[in-house]
């Protein structure tokens, strides 16, 4: 546990932006099942086809449709993808990124643990890299384990592979912070989008659509008010290319997405942005 003693001193963004609004999107891969399944509880030990498919719509139909969505809305993603997803969807990851989104990397594939030793998460993440590198063209600056599920290990991983800017994995603030690996620095973008997560506002608790948005309104209002008081926060939207792209979610999403443009000084940004601006600031004053 950390000892600040006091309140963080305030960030700033660019242009005196209030708010930072950011999207994921993430394209997941699964090898025996994926979040949603009609089984027992628990992980599954052989594949559940039914799991599978439900996953695979995210590719054959899910992630078109937020792409329609983000390009109505002027917006550009940063796209969470497994390495095993790079080399099974290349095509569709490559116009995602050829559109402008921002591909990071998520772990090789989303039901199997990562391993816990430093070698071991090292070579998950070049192999998931490069495979986003191959698909794409765009290799990846930042990271976020399968289910956030890294540890004390991961950013000394991320630095023995080199050329990345971030980690995602912590949830620990409401805004980025430096950590460093040695004497390097790197980003830590906390996981902060709890209100607006379709895993975990829609689908696991099995709530009504409306949840999300009304969720993502009283987080967007506190934070909103407390950039407006000189202390500016930041908000991000989770939709998984499975869940949020099939058709019960997008009018939700489109409710989302309204009510933040209703709000003067919005930094709309990727999170490579958020990163960049954060280190830049960070050096700025060292």
């Amino acid at each position: 546990m950390i000892d600040l003693g006091a309140r963080r001193p305030p960030i700033t963004w660019p242009n005196g932006a209030r708010i930072a609004f950011s999207v994921t999107v993430a394209v997941e891969a699964f090898q025996n099942a994926c979040q949603y399944r009609h089984g027992p509880p628990g992980v599954a030990t052989k594949p559940d086809y039914f799991s599978l498919s439900y996953a695979q719509y995210g590719q054959t139909t899910g992630v078109w449709r937020l792409m329609d969505l983000l390009d109505r809305e002027g917006l550009k993603a940063a796209v969470s993808v497994s390495g095993q997803a790079a080399e099974l969807v290349p095509k569709t990851l490559k116009v995602m990124s050829d559109a402008g989104h921002e591909m990071v990397g998520h772990g090789w594939i989303q039901d199997v643990a990562i391993g816990q030793d430093v070698e071991s998460q090292a070579a998950d993440i070049k192999r998931t890299l490069d495979a986003i590198e191959g698909a794409t063209g765009q290799r990846p600056v930042g990271w976020t384990s399968q289910g956030s599920m890294g540890n004390e290990n991961t950013l000394v991983a991320q630095d023995m592979v080199g050329g990345m800017l971030w980690n995602g994995d912590d949830a620990s603030d409401d805004v980025p912070f430096i950590r460093k690996v040695g004497d390097k620095p790197y980003v830590i973008l906390p996981r902060n989008n709890f209100p607006a997560n379709d895993l975990i506002l829609w689908v696991k608790p099995t709530n009504a659509p409306s949840v999300l948005f009304e969720s993502f309104k009283d987080a967007f209002d506190t934070l909103y008010e407390e950039g407006c008081n000189g202390s500016p926060k930041w908000i991000e939207v989770v939709m998984h290319s499975h869940f949020a792209g099939r058709a019960t979610l997008i009018p939700t999403l489109r409710k989302v997405f309204a009510y933040a443009r209703q709000h003067e000084r919005v930094w709309y940004t990727q999170r490579r942005d958020i990163a960049k601006w954060t280190l830049e600031q960070a050096m700025g004053k060292a």
